[in-house]
């Protein structure tokens, strides 16, 4: 490792402007407060705007302090005739300039409401001033492929539309609702709540506006008495500068303030997990487990969460044939292979000082299992050749028995973390079951009743902490995020494409500060490989019998993660691209400013003809001195951080591939 010289460098600073907090309290106040005719939201209600029709409606308005940092705004509008009850939740936010909203409408009403259809959680509109055009910075969601996460910036040229929605009905399945609007010294962040096929829309005009609506794909219904439905959670973060960067900090910030759960009332540390795939079928046994957490107890390795994946299950049909992992629907621990239960092994897993994660698949409904013989009533039918059903957790019923059979697995087997998975796509299930005149009804049900179901998790067991996964990445709405964490960021190239995993890394950490992977020990380049997958939440997990496990290089690993870990929860900034294709070096750095240190991991890949690279750092304090430590050699320098702002440090990796990890931090100038 050496240090060179930079030609240039970013300003620092992560705390919102008072500047940025005027300008959100005037749109709130504008927007939020009760004017029917600048809402930020729209529908038609029988044939007419709502625009036109709130002005006449009753009125009701309530400003409530939720906590020290959040007020909300209430209002509500109710139809003279027909009794539809429009109600506009909002909450302003004193310690960032974020606000954010939801749109409930409830039938009151003794008879079937008018159609209500083009319902947009999100309708508002931007003008630009003089300078550069809109560019808006977003990303693709998770596809299985190299492609996944990959990260767009485009510019919004005059009359063009830019249309984004996920595939199939998984919120971030292709799709990824988090975007970052810049214009001429300042931006704006939109982020689209919602756990199913939402759409969003970018559409420029001729001159220096920019319209931007953003709901469910598609609603044409009416309402039955008493039925209620809602909107996505929007929510806009305001920033200014020219700085893309610190507006993401902000958002990450934001993030770990407000969004991130807290289990007990403590937000999740970085974790560190383990798991034992025992055979290729994913069959577990309650002997394997405990076998494989003897191995990793007895060889030092000190985990946080052990993990038991799909397949603990009963998979037998009536006919006694048993059947692999996908044969879900029959929610209790297989007689065979686990006689006692999970119970067992989280009490080992217990008195093991680690916490017991547990894998389901609720939703997803096979025939011939349980539910699926059952309770026929509960589940949603679609075209789909293999009969799958879905779980309607729209129905009262299927919601009541759902939360009591979970809850009762979480107490009985020991659970710590519920692991919810998603493997399929609920679009076509939603849709079929629509009636002409109530197309959406189906999702908007399905989605409060998701929602409702995790409410009620969380509030019987405090200290659970919920694992969002949907064949990878493809559930990481902000609905969803408030309530979980996804600890599973994709499940593309854990082993065999290190460098995409870099670019994962990447792109994620703009948007989601806490996420995480799992990894199978790697034949060769061990710490290349894990250091490619480093996340505040990480695993090695596998054959934990193999005898080509190095358990020194094991324990140096999950050292060094632990070493590095916590930096990865503060500020994050991008030190090359992040496209694909675009670099033969991957970096980036985590900023404590606040504590005065922070950390850079550098890659270069294979194809690299260059063995030294010049980055520059972020975040850091130009009138103090600061330590460089190279982790792996141990060697330091002390810069000042002018020269790490201006002049930057150059790193040198001989190897192809190879990687760093630099940690620094201020020392007396």
């Amino acid at each position: 490792m050496i240090f060179g010289i930079m030609l240039f460098g970013l300003a620092r600073g992560t705390v919102p402007t008072p500047g940025e907090f005027r300008t959100a309290g005037h749109w709130a106040d504008v927007h939020l407060g009760g004017d029917a005719t600048s809402l930020p939201f729209s529908f038609v209600y029988a044939g007419m705007p709502a625009s036109e029709l709130l002005p006449g409606w009753t009125k009701q308005v309530e400003r409530r302090k939720l906590d020290a940092t959040r007020t909300q705004w209430t209002t509500q509008w109710t139809a003279p005739t027909t009794g539809l009850e429009v109600r506009c939740v909002a909450v302003l936010y004193s310690d960032f300039p974020a606000v954010e909203w939801t749109v409930y409408l409830k039938n009151t009403g003794h008879e079937r409401t008018p159609i209500i259809e083009k319902l947009q959680g999100l309708e508002v509109q931007v003008q630009r001033e003089k300078g550069p055009e809109f560019v808006l910075h977003h990303q693709r969601g998770d596809v299985y492929s190299v492609e996944s996460y990959v990260l767009f910036a485009e510019t919004l040229a005059p009359n063009t539309t830019l249309r984004l929605a996920p595939v199939g009905g998984r919120p971030t399945n292709s799709g990824f609702p988090y975007y970052n609007l810049q214009m001429p010294d300042r931006g704006l962040i939109v982020a689209v709540g919602w756990p199913g096929q939402w759409a969003a829309e970018f559409r420029r005009d001729d001159k220096a506006s920019l319209h931007i609506s953003a709901g469910q794909e598609l609603t044409h219904l009416y309402l039955n008495p008493g039925e209620e439905i809602r909107t996505p959670l929007a929510v806009l973060l305001f920033w200014q500068g020219s700085d893309v960067a610190r507006a993401q900090n902000l958002w990450r910030r934001w993030m770990l303030a407000h969004n991130l759960p807290h289990p007990g009332g403590r937000a999740p540390g970085p974790i560190y997990t383990s798991s034992d795939s025992e055979n290729p079928e994913m069959r577990s046994t309650e002997a394997g487990q405990k076998q494989a957490v003897n191995a990793i107890v007895s060889h030092g390795v000190k985990l946080d969460f052990w993990w038991i994946d799909a397949g603990w299950y009963n998979t037998m049909n009536r006919a006694g044939v048993e059947g692999d992992w996908h044969r879900r629907g029959t929610w209790e621990p297989d007689p065979g292979r686990y006689p006692h239960g999970i119970r067992p092994v989280s009490d080992q897993v217990h008195a093991s000082g680690m916490k017991l994660i547990l894998w389901f698949e609720p939703e997803h409904v096979s025939p011939d299992t349980w539910l699926a013989r059952t309770h026929p009533e509960w589940l949603l039918k679609s075209d789909d050749p293999h009969d799958n059903r879905l779980l309607d957790l729209g129905n009262a019923d299927a919601i009541r028995w759902l939360t009591d059979h979970v809850d009762r697995l979480i107490r009985d087997q020991g659970v710590d973390v519920y692991r919810s998975d998603f493997n399929m796509d609920p679009l076509p299930y939603w849709r079929r079951n629509d009636p002409p005149d109530r197309q959406g009804i189906t999702e908007n049900l399905y989605v409060q009743g998701y929602l409702a179901f995790w409410d009620e998790l969380l509030r019987r067991h405090p200290d659970l902490l919920i694992d969002t996964c949907a064949s990878g990445g493809r559930r990481n709405d902000l609905e969803t995020l408030r309530r979980s964490v996804p600890l599973w960021r994709s499940d593309y190239g854990q082993l065999d494409d290190p460098e995409t995993q870099q670019r994962f890394t990447q792109a994620l950490s703009s948007w989601l500060p806490y996420y995480g992977t799992n990894i199978g020990w790697p034949g060769h380049d061990v710490l290349y490989f894990a250091r490619s997958q480093f996340c505040p939440a990480f695993g090695i997990g596998g054959d934990l019998h193999a005898p080509s496990i190095d358990w020194e290089l094991f324990r140096q690993v999950v050292a060094q993660w632990r070493q590095i870990a916590p930096f990865m929860l503060a500020d994050f900034y991008p030190l090359t691209s992040g496209y694909p294709g675009d670099e033969s070096w991957v970096a980036w750095q985590f900023d404590r400013p606040e504590r005065g240190d922070g950390m850079v991991q550098a890659f270069r890949h294979a194809s690299s003809r260059t063995a030294s690279r010049y980055f520059r750092l972020s975040g850091v304090d130009s009138a103090s001195d600061y330590q460089v430590t190279d982790v792996d050699t141990g060697k330091s320098i002390t810069v000042s951080g002018q020269q790490l702002l201006e002049r930057g440090v150059v790193v040198d990796i001989p190897s192809q591939p190879g990687s760093v990890v630099l940690l620094y931090r201020a020392v007396k100038p």
